[in-house]
């Protein structure tokens, strides 16, 4: 059966470089092509012939270095990798839904090459992540975050009906790099009846406990295919969002779920997702409820 690539968006910037090297390493842990993709759509909007008035090359030409520059990177890194790249004049988020179609997982750099360096996302990235039918990584953190220095990919435990995919992109994660799983939920207890101290302490048990039964379930489905993986499961108080943002400083990946509302239109990542998008300290990977349990994805969700 031929392997779906790792596709990785490029546009020159030292951003989208960072996660071409990142991508490369990847491809090599798994042994999957990777494909480089470029738009250029302002192109179809401003026209070639704008291009050439203010003497400037071709953006046709351009993206043609930029892939061809990237490739060529990543044979330096990976000598063997089995590459391919292309440039398109097609809006750069309608070309990376349309490429994640058929590929293993898609990554992107967490700014583009625009000049708002003032925003914590590009706005590419996050658009893909949040509509993308296939696994979307999102190279961003400190260097030994996006080296992989720290030998621990951290998994936040969702609902049990919608982790799944999550949890088994997060275990193979795992078992490729030889090191820990860091399975994590989050729990909070209401504020009401504080009053009560017995009532309160009870209640951070239940919610505690809760908690993690739910980690351990969400588990048991995928330890026995991957004997090797060391396993560690905190149920930790706090809110989501941040207490997996604290906790990404020492790892190298953060792998959460997310879902696709079939027909629903705009972006869809819950308040979790953004967060670490905009925060994380580490590589995020944002995986689709569906993604890994079906049939490669053959119709692309509305723009």
């Amino acid at each position: 059966m031929m392997k779906l690539p790792l596709v990785s968006g490029v546009d020159g910037s030292e951003s989208s470089l960072r996660a071409v090297d990142w991508a490369a390493d990847e491809a090599a842990l798994h042994g999957l092509p990777l494909r480089l993709v470029y738009a250029f759509g302002w192109e179809q909007y401003e026209g070639a012939a704008l291009a050439l008035s203010l003497g400037r090359p071709s953006e046709q030409a351009l993206a043609d270095r930029i892939v061809e520059t990237a490739a060529e990177r990543v044979r330096r890194r990976h000598p063997d990798a089995d590459i391919s790249a292309g440039a398109t004049p097609e809006d750069a988020v309608i070309a990376l839904l349309h490429e994640g179609r058929n590929a293993e997982a898609l990554i992107t750099g967490d700014r583009g090459r625009g000049g708002f360096t003032g925003l914590l996302l590009g706005s590419v990235g996050l658009a893909v992540a949040a509509r993308a039918p296939c696994p979307v990584i999102v190279v961003r953190g400190d260097r030994a975050g996006i080296e992989g220095g720290h030998g621990r990919i951290l998994l936040g435990v969702g609902e049990p009906e919608g982790g799944s995919a999550a949890v088994r992109f997060a275990f193979r994660e795992a078992g490729a790099r030889g090191c820990e799983l860091d399975a994590v939920r989050a729990w909070r207890c209401p504020s009401h009846n504080r009053a009560d101290p017995r009532r309160t302490a009870s209640e951070h048990l239940y919610h505690r406990e809760r908690a993690a039964t739910l980690i351990d379930e969400a588990m048991a489905a995928f330890v026995q295919d991957h004997p090797t993986v060391r396993l560690h499961s905190a149920a930790v108080e706090g809110s989501a969002a941040k207490v997996l943002v604290q906790r990404s400083a020492a790892a190298d990946l953060i792998v959460v779920g997310a879902h696709r509302r079939h027909g629903h239109l705009g972006l869809q990542l819950g308040r979790v997702a953004h967060t670490l998008l905009h925060h994380a300290d580490c590589p995020v990977a944002v995986v689709p409820l569906a993604a890994w349990s079906c049939d490669p994805v053959t119709s692309l969700p509305e723009p």
